[in-house]
């Protein structure tokens, strides 16, 4: 099973909130996940970026993909 650490939209309309999650490649962004490996709220001020480190770097050890904007957040919260 191919799998993909990636985003899952949450909030409401125009104030979205995003789940960090490992899910298989073939589901829809908002599908059932695997794990929940943390989350981010861009409409805070700052930014909340809130992750699991050891669990992605678990995850990317047994083949998860990083989608672009996770691989970003990672970046991010790694630095801080």
């Amino acid at each position: 099973m191919a799998t993909v650490i990636r985003l899952q939209r949450g909030g409401r309309k125009k104030r979205p909130f995003y789940a960090v999650v490992v899910m298989d490649e073939r589901k829809r962004r908002d599908g059932a996940f695997i794990e929940k490996l943390g989350y981010f709220d861009p409409c805070s001020s700052p930014e909340i970026i809130e992750l699991d480190l050891e669990r992605v770097k678990a995850w990317t050890d047994l083949g998860a993909q990083l989608s672009d904007r996770v691989a970003s957040l990672v970046k991010k919260s790694s630095k801080a």
